[in-house]
């Protein structure tokens, strides 16, 4: 059985690297809840440092780099289609599973509240839209959806050339940033300023990334060595600082500029390890992985709390063992499940955007051959 559908994904022609970096990105966004699910359950995941130190070093630039990613393809979308049908668009695939998780997770959390580590409460509802930190991941769909939406529109409608993009996004950054060491509660329009400049890069980088110069670049020794060597040195210092702080967010809230360097280089080693593992054709179940990106991430928290709760009762103490379980349920079942929705014509739970015929024939041939 093909339960996660790999066999069409990785016979998709499109941009096979992208699929890569998603999977880097979003395997790392699930550590980072697994290891908060674990650690606020009140299990000693601290007992093993190593976790920790793991959890931070990747912290800096995992959500910068999915921005970066969504700015790549904006001017081709707004090229091809225009703005009425790329808004459209990231309504379908963006806004709608937000609302559709966001208010299902809330609902269990409500419901299940007893064995649950999250205080949410019927406003919780309305957090989703105005501020949805206040409601667990789904801050990050609120923000993507938000900033594609305006960026389109100044590109498009008003004509607000690409360099002034970058100004007006290091504004927002920087003004975000100062926003950090206030009292000020400005919910959702923080996330955009602070992020509205990774996508403004990533539309500046579009042609050059997309390109085969870049894929040869990308992949050469002369640039990757460096810049390994450059990652980790900029990571060692990152985390060492918020270690010492206390805080995963102190060099995000209070070091911006060098928030910058760190989400930059973290971007731009990223990009080079799909470059190559697209070039060799290696770890294709990061490619899987990374094109359920989507999925997994509005599912993760719920499959990795029923995950959570069912190894502990059954006796799954020694921690090692019970990150590995955990963190592989946050990225499987989301995966299994969307595979099981497609069967059952059920796709709508993650889009609105009806998949592609050749996903859901392939299904159906595989599902003939068994």
């Amino acid at each position: 059985m093909n339960l996660f559908n790999s066999k069409y994904i990785l016979s998709n022609k499109r941009f096979g690297w992208i699929d890569y970096d998603r999977g880097i990105s979003i395997i790392l966004v699930t550590y980072r809840h697994c290891y908060e699910s674990i650690y606020k359950s009140g299990v000693d995941i601290k007992a093993y440092p190593i976790f920790e130190y793991i959890n931070v070093f990747f912290f800096g630039f995992r959500m910068p780099l999915f921005f970066i990613a969504s700015g790549i393809f904006v001017s081709g979308s707004l090229r091809k289609r225009g703005i009425g049908p790329y808004a459209k668009n990231r309504v379908q695939s963006i806004l709608w599973p937000m609302i559709v998780w966001g208010i299902l997770q809330i609902t269990l959390q409500i419901a299940f509240s007893d064995h649950t580590n999250s205080v949410v409460t019927p406003i919780s509802y309305l957090y989703l839209f105005i501020d949805p930190r206040a409601t667990g991941q789904f801050w990050y769909l609120n923000a993507l959806f938000c900033v594609g939406i305006i960026y389109s529109f100044l590109k498009s409608t008003v004509n607000v050339r690409l360099w002034q993009q970058i100004v007006l996004g290091f504004a927002l950054y920087f003004f975000a940033a100062y926003v950090n060491n206030t009292t000020w509660n400005i919910g959702f329009l923080k996330d955009i300023c602070k992020y509205y400049v990774f996508f403004s890069i990533g539309d500046a980088i579009s042609e050059y990334i997309l390109s085969e110069k870049a894929a040869k670049q990308f992949t050469s020794w002369k640039l990757v060595w460096p810049l390994f060597l450059a990652f980790v040195t900029i990571q060692y210092f990152f985390t060492k600082i918020n270690l010492k702080m206390d805080s995963n967010y102190y060099v995000e809230n209070h070091m911006p500029f060098f928030f910058l360097l760190v989400a930059i280089v973290g971007c731009a080693i990223s990009i080079a390890a799909s470059f190559s593992l697209k070039r060799y054709h290696a770890l294709p179940s990061l490619r899987v992985v990374g094109f359920n990106s989507v999925h997994i991430y509005c599912m993760q928290i719920i499959a990795m709390s029923i995950a959570r709760l069912i190894f502990l009762k059954i006796g799954v103490t020694y921690i090692p063992v019970l990150v590995i379980l955990v963190l592989a349920s946050g990225i499987a079942i989301p995966m299994v499940f969307y595979t099981i929705c497609l069967r059952l014509n059920l796709w709508w739970l993650f889009s609105l955007k009806r998949p592609p015929e050749e996903e859901t024939q392939f299904l159906s041939k595989v599902k003939s051959a068994s």
